[in-house]
């Protein structure tokens, strides 16, 4: 799943008319950076969650022939923002029964997903952590012999690409609910586990770091 459906106010003007997973790095829109990783890696079911200027997305990537996958969309146009976690749980029966990736719309990375991460019996999720970019020097959770903690030192960064199984989400109501929340509560029981990627990654959040890519 790709979280696509954010307002990407950080990014205004450039969003005001674009959503943020269409602006384009290096010639083509970075959620097509995603789509072709994604493929590479043998997904061939894609969600997508839509909302902010939502209608332009399926119109500029259709249903994903062109990458050899399938392309739903979750469709959040009309309702109240649902965030993270309330996206997900939306397009649950989209996404079946079976552990799925999830990759926030505007990040940039080398990450290869071909890795699916081999999750014990009580874990429901594992997070890809990354060293704290200057934007955020002082990261988000620990990692100690591959479990995710809210506590403890060093500190990464949640690189918002996550691996998780449905029943993290399975008992939660529809309605707006935060990731961030959903996983720390997860940690209190030991059921997130974690690896640091030391490759490329990128946060697109503002026109500054997009103009940097872009000049990379």
């Amino acid at each position: 799943m790709i979280l696509a459906a954010g307002q990407g106010t950080r990014m205004w003007p450039l969003t005001q008319y674009t959503p943020k997973p269409l602006l384009e790095i290096a010639g083509k829109p970075l959620i097509v950076w995603q789509i072709e990783k994604l493929a590479a890696a043998g997904c061939r079911d894609i969600v997508i969650n839509i909302a902010w200027l939502g209608a332009q997305i399926p119109t500029a990537l259709g249903q994903g022939e062109r990458w050899g996958v399938n392309l739903l969309y979750s469709d959040e146009q009309g309702e109240a923002p649902l965030e993270t976690a309330g996206g997900i749980v939306k397009a649950l029966p989209m996404l079946g029964t079976a552990p799925f990736w999830v990759v926030n719309g505007d990040v940039w990375s080398d990450f290869d997903f071909q890795c699916n991460p081999q999750m014990g019996t009580d874990v429901l999720a594992h997070l890809i952590l990354v060293q704290n970019p200057d934007h955020h020097p002082v990261g988000d959770f620990a990692l100690r012999a591959g479990q995710v903690c809210t506590l403890g030192e060093p500190r990464y960064t949640f690189s918002g690409i996550g691996y998780y199984h449905p029943a993290l989400f399975g008992s939660l109501s529809y309605g707006k609910r935060r990731l961030a929340e959903v996983l720390t509560a997860a940690m209190q029981n030991n059921r997130v586990s974690g690896e640091l990627h030391q490759g490329v990654w990128r946060d697109i959040g503002t026109p500054q770091r997009l103009a940097e890519l872009n000049a990379l």
